[in-house]
């Protein structure tokens, strides 16, 4: 890890930063990049992201997916994009991005799949976002995995 990454590592897991601190600092880290750079652009997204303010991360986040970033932070960019446009009310491209990501597979397939539910679930789709979660959540239980992957079918399956 790189002395950069130390450093926005340190900024996000300050707790004592406000919003509005957390985003100057983390621009200020950005400022040491090249102009362009894929993961500062990212990390200036995630920073107005996570103090609510979707529609000036919505740009950064796809600033930084078009300047190229490695996978790990490509799909946290999709995931965070997406949940982005959610908040915004835009949920069908919410829902294609997650749907994308998850079908993509990795290690983040799990976390695109809870935001997908989530964004069924701002659809007022309830029944097939408790499914995807559920089928989602099946493989990783210790017993009751094929009983409880099954449920998740009923629950996608249309109403007789």
């Amino acid at each position: 890890m790189t002395n950069w990454e130390e450093q926005i590592d340190a900024v996000w897991s300050d707790p004592t930063l406000s919003d509005a601190q957390r985003i100057e600092r983390i621009d200020a880290l950005a400022e040491q990049r090249p102009d362009h750079d894929a993961r500062a652009l990212f990390e200036r997204a995630g920073a107005r992201d996570s103090a609510g303010l979707e529609a000036e991360a919505e740009g950064l986040y796809r600033q930084a997916l078009d300047a190229g970033l490695d996978d790990e932070h490509r799909a946290q960019a999709a995931i965070q994009l997406a949940s982005t446009l959610r908040n915004l009310g835009r949920i069908e491209e919410a829902l294609e991005m997650l749907r994308a990501e998850r079908e993509r597979g990795g290690p983040l397939a799990d976390a695109a799949a809870a935001f997908y539910a989530l964004t069924l679930a701002s659809k007022g789709d309830p029944y097939t976002a408790a499914a995807v979660a559920l089928e989602t959540l099946a493989p990783h239980l210790p017993l009751y995995t094929r009983s409880v992957a099954a449920y998740a079918k009923e629950l996608a399956a249309p109403p007789r």
